[in-house]
């Protein structure tokens, strides 16, 4: 596992390819975390579209998307599979967050949570408004996932310092 972004630390600006259901359409562009300056990111790392632990957690903050948007922040759903893989997920469960497809874990591995077997840890890390990184969750075990209210009360955190 490599070296994680510290709290406290500006993290490396990256580009992915992904995409983001609007309406019964799939928007697919590059997303570069650069271009969310001024604004909270989550990024909310997940081993793979379709199973079930991810699902839950992702239908979470689909369904709680107010909640983020209320709090000026974005979320980016990030893993190893493909825009057409995040695409069919996307319309199977209605997902409102962008997908964004790290298929070479260059960004997980960036992140420090590649892992034997899995291939990428169960991870959120919360990007400032300035770029730099206020809190992190790297999962030992992807059997769980940080909350809804869990990431807002610490987006609200970074929004009173």
């Amino acid at each position: 596992m490599g070296s994680s972004p510290q709290v406290g630390q500006p993290v490396q600006d990256f580009t992915l390819p992904g995409g983001t259901l609007a309406g019964d359409t799939f928007e697919r562009r590059d997303y570069t975390l650069s271009d969310a300056r001024g604004r909270t990111v989550v990024l909310a790392f997940y081993p793979g579209d379709n199973t079930t632990v991810c699902t839950k957690q992702l239908c979470s903050y689909s369904s709680g998307m107010e909640t983020f948007t209320g709090l000026d922040a974005e979320v980016w759903g990030i893993s190893p599979q493909g825009v057409d893989s995040h695409e069919s997920f996307a319309r199977t469960y209605g997902l409102r967050m962008p997908l964004l497809a790290d298929t070479g874990r260059e960004i997980a591995r960036a992140y420090g949570i590649t892992a034997p077997g899995i291939g990428v840890r169960r991870a959120v890390f919360l990007i400032g408004p300035d770029g730099v990184l206020r809190w992190k969750h790297v999962a030992v075990l992807g059997a769980t996932f940080q909350s809804l209210d869990t990431l807002a009360d610490h987006i609200s955190g970074i929004k009173n310092e």
